[in-house]
């Protein structure tokens, strides 16, 4: 009911102060379809990494797309209210060319998501084997996707399996395992010395078909069979219901990435930037976390450090960024994840993934971060986006 009161509101402050004359409505500076489209992508996609609002007035022609049929419908009526004349090419994504392929799998180890289409666009996330998408668009053989914590970005066609309903619930409902070393291999025959099929990284899913000689047979979303070691995977029903996000396990789990490098975009053992290891760790103990640094800082609860680490528990997150500032607030850029011990240490991806301390007498001091401490987070399973013990992520 806000939504709709603030659009009408904001329509009729835009009526208000034009002309009545539906052609002068569109003849001020700044038009008043743009002025709409802008206030409806502040209330539908304030995050434009998970909601998409690509809307903008070129004359009298609002052209774009939306994911979000609902944030076409407001401006629609936005526009009408506001008695704005218009020509309507405002696409509502699937892109109707998809046909009846609406639904991805990822195919490889892990797939490399961009903001843009094309290898030479920066690297958003990723999304590894056996991940579900849902696909928006084609473009060269580039696929616009969203990845289950909502992140949105272009693909590669390669990487993927595009795949309609019937075909996307066939796979979905079959047995899955889940690789759970950080590397390693599906191989043409039940023999590590056979020709490879693929690599892989922890957290990768793949169809199960029978176990014989130590080795899983294994389908892959596109099809292709493969053979990994009995000993590099677990039943993913079971896997998931080990998951236990103790302090303990999140150290752990933490400890089995250091020495990962640092990777931009990266959300897997083969790279991770400052968020992407806090969400692997989390996701290795059966918890989806939102996706960067500045969404993670949105869950959880507060941990009060104005007097010291004393509150801190192994496995809270530390966020790190610019202090609020004249009326500016925080705005967070890095995040971390606390240890604890003498030293006041935690973990952190940067240049790779190290082990970095808060006592200016350490010799793995950061002093830097240290300066630049924010606030500190502890999640537990309500406060995350997915908690695989007990709602399937795959």
């Amino acid at each position: 009911m806000k939504k709709v009161n603030y659009l009408l509101s904001a329509a009729g402050i835009i009526a208000f102060g034009c002309s009545t004359s539906k052609q002068a409505a569109v003849s001020t500076q700044t038009p008043a379809a743009q002025v709409i489209a802008d206030s409806i992508r502040k209330i539908y996609a304030p995050d434009k990494r998970v909601a998409l609002f690509d809307v903008n007035a070129n004359g009298n022609v609002v052209v774009g797309e939306t994911n979000m049929p609902e944030a076409k419908v407001a401006l629609t009526n936005a526009l009408q209210v506001a008695r704005v004349t218009y020509t309507d090419s405002v696409r509502v994504l699937p892109d109707t060319s998809l046909a009846e392929n609406l639904q991805a799998v990822v195919s490889i180890s892990v797939a490399n998501i961009r903001v843009k289409a094309g290898h030479a666009n920066e690297m958003a996330t990723q999304a590894t084997l056996g991940t579900p998408l849902k696909v928006y668009r084609k473009e060269k053989g580039w696929y616009l996707v969203q990845t289950p914590d909502k992140y949105i970005g272009w693909t590669e066609g390669g990487g993927i399996k595009t795949m309609n309903a019937s075909t996307f619930t066939q796979w979905e409902h079959a047995p899955k395992i889940i690789f759970t070393k950080p590397y390693g291999f599906g191989y043409t025959a039940a023999n590590e010395e056979s020709q490879t099929v693929s690599d892989l990284v922890y957290g990768d899913v793949m169809a199960v078909k029978q176990q014989a000689n130590g080795f899983y047979e294994i389908a892959f979303p596109d099809g292709r069979a493969a053979f990994v070691p009995v000993g590099d995977v677990m039943l993913y029903k079971d896997w998931a219901a080990s998951r236990k996000p103790t302090q303990e396990n999140l150290v752990t789990a933490s400890k089995k990435l250091m020495g990962v490098p640092y990777l931009w975009g990266g959300t897997s053992f083969k790279g991770v930037d400052c968020s992407g290891f806090t969400r692997t760790v989390y996701f290795m103990n059966g918890l989806i976390l939102p996706r960067d640094a500045s969404q993670q800082a949105l869950v959880g609860q507060d941990v009060d450090t104005k007097n010291g680490w004393q509150n801190l528990q192994p496995g809270d997150l530390l966020f790190f960024g610019a202090a609020s500032k004249d009326g500016k607030p925080a705005r967070v850029t890095h995040v971390g994840m606390w240890l604890g011990g003498p030293n006041n240490e935690f973990i952190q991806s940067s240049s790779r993934v190290q082990i970095s301390s808060f006592n200016p007498s350490a010799a793995n001091y950061d002093g830097g971060e240290h300066h630049r401490f924010i606030k500190a987070k502890r999640i537990t399973s309500k406060d995350a986006l997915f908690d695989l013990s007990v709602a399937s992520f795959y």
